[in-house]
């Protein structure tokens, strides 16, 4: 994993949520990475799925993956959403735990945290709540959840050890992990990576399968299994992403795992 300087992770965190106020509020100008419903179709999601969904949520949705392909959720369960945006996967999850689960999201946005509120009341999703911070500083106590789900975040966030280890410490034992991200298979240099601004773009943040593999399992994951993988980037509407994206080797995976 790189070594990101204090002030370049402030950097970072600055762009991403800039990035992401505009796409939950400015949706339909378009963006370099898919997003909205036609994501969702790309990466997977059943139609019968995102007929359930508000189209305020789906229109601002910008997951990389469906980390539902793992089926680690069942009804009950306190289900942690890190990077929840708008609220698709929220709401999806919602819907699988029943009255007697508990879905939060989490999201450092203030125009997502704001869209989904909004979203799950439109909804009916009384079993969720809303909770503000980020990937690697979550405000909920040890062993809290029984699931972490995450979709397109861990590739945007600075140190990404330390959010791994976060994701298992609120994990009970037992907890199960379903997670969607970029990864890549050359590692962007220390000079693209120098650039905190080019971080929001996706591909500079992102890291290898083998270390993602490598940290969840230091961290205390287990039975940790690719899913499956999505050619995502072929669908940017930018010639030059998907140009970049092609340079590095980026697509998208879905993992699973569980804490012992």
């Amino acid at each position: 994993m790189v070594a990101i300087l204090s002030n370049q992770r402030e950097v970072i965190l600055d762009a991403v949520q800039r990035m992401y106020t505009d796409v939950a509020t400015t949706p339909e100008r378009g963006f370099h990475f898919p997003t909205g419903r036609a994501a969702c179709e790309l990466v997977g999601y059943p139609a019968e799925q995102l007929d359930s969904i508000p189209p305020s949520a789906l229109e601002a949705f910008a997951g990389v993956g469906y980390p539902f392909a793992a089926g680690v959720i069942r009804p009950g369960d306190t289900v942690l959403d890190i990077g929840s945006g708008a609220g698709t996967d929220v709401l999806i999850a919602s819907a699988i735990v029943g009255a007697a689960g508990r879905v939060i999201g989490l999201d450092m946005t203030v125009a997502m945290r704001d869209k989904l509120r909004a979203n799950a009341l439109a909804a009916g999703a009384t079993n969720t709540e809303v909770l503000e911070g980020n990937a690697e500083e979550i405000s909920l106590p040890n062993a809290c959840v029984d699931v972490v789900t995450t979709n397109g975040v861990l590739n945007l966030v600075p140190d990404k050890s330390r959010a791994i280890r976060e994701i298992v410490r609120v994990l009970a034992s037992g907890g199960r992990l379903q997670l969607a991200d970029i990864v890549v298979e050359t590692l962007p240099s220390e000079a693209c990576r120098a650039h905190p601004e080019l971080w929001a773009e996706c591909v500079v943040g992102a890291t290898t399968i083998e270390s993602y593999l490598d940290e969840f399992s230091a961290a205390g994951l287990r039975d940790v299994e690719i899913i499956n993988r999505v050619d995502y980037f072929s669908a940017s509407a930018s010639a030059e992403t998907r140009t970049v994206a092609a340079s590095f080797g980026a697509y998208s995976v879905v993992l699973r795992g569980r804490k012992t």
